[in-house]
């Protein structure tokens, strides 16, 4: 269960990350780049990170439309 909540933890923070990027793609590929490297610094699945953090990239400007790079 701890390692579950520092991945959120750590999800939640490389989320404000996810914006960086022109296009759905670019922000969907820093996501699960971000995603990955937290999974794996908290000992969880890395596929599972990456899936997880490409997922919120990709949908970044969808729920964020006034973040930087959303146009």
């Amino acid at each position: 269960m701890a390692k579950t909540l520092k991945l959120f933890a750590a999800l939640a923070v490389a989320s404000t990350l996810v914006a960086c990027g022109e296009t759905a793609g670019e922000r969907a590929a820093t996501g699960a780049f971000i995603g990955g490297a937290a999974a794996a610094v908290t000992g969880e699945d890395i596929v599972n990170g990456a899936l997880i953090g490409g997922a919120a990239g990709a949908v970044s400007c969808s729920v964020m439309p006034g973040a930087p790079n959303c146009v």
